[in-house]
């Protein structure tokens, strides 16, 4: 369950919050994996630390998030500014916006469908996934605080970076009348060296047995590495309000 792990919220001021989030959503659809309707589990809640360490050094950053599910396996990832709220049983996912009041619905891709390819933000790992292009490989099982964990790791494709646009070319002088100077004979270009392919992006994660939920989640991409420790416990039903749009929110059209 990929998208289950907590998103991050960057202590960063200059960082948007709701973007991690959002991203997240959209790479629940590029793993590729029907939404099947989960049998019954006991409902929980976690409380979710994460650390994300830039890969080109400096000072790691600091997060918190708290995660819901419910015994049909609905699940929510509370951050202090947005919310995703994923329903298998209405194939949607739902990003909220608390900053602005908004509302996100994306529809997953219908049991033995292939999942849509989601558009993402230009630089975030997930653009250009394509489903077949994942790689899942499991784990096995293990233990981890106390709870009884299976643990998978996802490979998707490295995404090449943008190119540079070409400068634009000066226009040639030439006086009026006067005939133009020959072409000076160009030289053969030299065969060009297979470029290496980008990193790939890896997810592990490892889940709960028996609640369902992801204990540990390490996601390493080529800016960086983020791990998420969650300590899911066993509760009582939650509200049917938890798993819904908030009174008072506007909801923004699909593009």
């Amino acid at each position: 369950m990929l998208g289950a792990p907590a998103a991050t919220v960057n202590n960063n001021a200059s960082a948007d919050p709701a973007v991690p989030l959002a991203e997240r959503a959209k790479l629940m659809a590029a793993v590729g994996q029907p939404p099947q309707i989960p049998p019954p589990t006991p409902p929980s809640c976690s409380e979710c630390a994460s650390k994300t360490q830039p890969a080109a050094g400096g000072a790691p950053t600091q997060s918190a998030s708290r995660m819901w599910r419910s015994g049909d396996g609905k699940t929510r990832i509370d951050t202090p500014q947005s919310s995703i709220i994923s329903d298998p049983v209405s194939q949607q996912t739902i990003v909220l916006d608390h900053v602005k009041k908004e509302a996100s619905v994306i529809p997953m891709a219908p049991s033995g469908a292939a999942a849509p390819q989601a558009s993402a933000a230009p630089g975030s790992a997930d653009a250009g996934i394509h489903p077949s292009s994942v790689q899942v490989q499991d784990l096995g099982k293990s233990m981890i605080e106390g709870h009884e964990v299976e643990g998978k790791r996802y490979t998707f494709p490295g995404q090449p970076s943008p190119p540079k646009p070409p400068m634009p070319a000066m226009p040639g002088l030439k006086s009026p009348g006067a005939p133009g100077a020959p072409n000076a004979p160009q030289a053969s270009a030299s065969p060009q060296a297979p470029k290496a392919p980008p990193p790939p992006n890896i997810a592990e994660v490892w889940t709960s047995v028996k609640l369902k939920t992801p204990v540990l989640t390490k996601v390493t991409t080529p800016v960086g590495e983020q791990t998420t420790y969650c300590k899911p416990t066993e509760s009582a039903e939650h509200p049917p309000s938890v798993f819904q749009i908030p009174p008072g929110y506007k909801i923004k059209p699909n593009p």
